[in-house]
């Protein structure tokens, strides 16, 4: 397995792996990996003839007061996970290697970061869209594969690819849990034991929703309430937003009359979680 810094490094070796007709899958990371990282590494392994992660903590993407200062990393541990599961080239740039000096360049939505945690960071996902354009040009893949918990990040992804035309398949992979229900994130770490206790009323309120709109509640203006009832009935909880909405445009809906999204982010202590899962009829 091999360790790349530098931009142009990757792109020659890229550039050689697709003369020879063999597939790339990538998987641009922040780092600190978990089982939900490794799933889409095995899903790039098992799809792909030569495997790109790249771990970079993106500072577009974070507000002046969020936790980038704080973001966790352990890069040894990273790259053992990588060779463990088949990676071929870990690609770790500085942020010289990617904004330089005079950054001026950006990448924007009109509709699709406008809701859910765009509304709280609004300029989040102009960060996620750019950074993973310019990962894009870099590696140049066939494929990269993204994670479902971060729906809306997958869905502004999959309209950038569109609108840019990228000749890239964006694979969305299912959420991976811990065996309590908590879905997988790096921030877990800075959970308490009791605050993990608080962060699975997450799971437990998309799953009791999910059971309301089998026995026919269908009203998301009391679906919503009833959730967030649920949440800050336990300690330390703090819901920034809940949302059931069309899971292709992500406009809120007024009632379950079809398949649809419910989403939500909540801190738990300092933490920001985000959970989220599909409302089948």
């Amino acid at each position: 397995m091999k360790i790349i810094q530098k931009p142009k490094d990757i792109q020659r070796l890229t550039n050689d792996i697709r003369k020879k007709d063999q597939y790339i899958g990538f998987v641009p990371t922040m780092g600190y990996l978990h089982d939900g990282h490794i799933s889409l590494l095995k899903a790039a392994r098992s799809q792909s003839d030569f495997v790109v992660l790249s771990i970079f903590v993106n500072p577009t993407q974070f507000g002046p007061l969020e936790d980038l200062s704080i973001y966790p990393n352990d890069l040894p541990k990273d790259i053992a996970a990588a060779e463990k599961v088949g990676v071929d080239v870990v690609f770790t740039p500085a942020e010289k290697d990617l904004y330089g000096t005079n950054y001026q360049t950006f990448v924007n939505l009109n509709e699709l970061p406008d809701h859910l945690c765009g509304l709280n960071r609004p300029t989040h996902f102009q960060g996620v869209a750019t950074v993973v354009t310019k990962l894009f040009n870099i590696v140049n893949p066939h494929m990269a594969f993204f994670g479902e918990k971060d729906y809306q990040q997958l869905a502004v992804i999959r309209q950038m690819v569109l609108d840019l035309n990228f000749d890239i398949k964006i694979i969305g992979c299912p959420i991976i849990r811990e065996n309590d229900g908590l879905a997988m994130s790096s921030r877990n770490v800075f959970l308490t034991e009791k605050q993990r206790q608080s962060a699975l009323s997450l799971n437990k309120t998309l799953r009791q929703t999910q059971q309301k709109v089998s026995e026919g509640i269908i009203d998301t203006e009391k679906l919503i309430a009833d959730a967030e009832n649920i949440i800050v009935s336990y300690p330390e909880t703090n819901v920034e937003y809940i949302r059931i909405c069309d899971k292709n445009t992500l406009i809120d809906m007024k009632s379950v009359d079809k398949d649809c999204l419910m989403a939500m982010a909540v801190k738990v202590g300092k933490t920001r979680l985000i959970d989220n899962c599909i409302l089948f009829l």
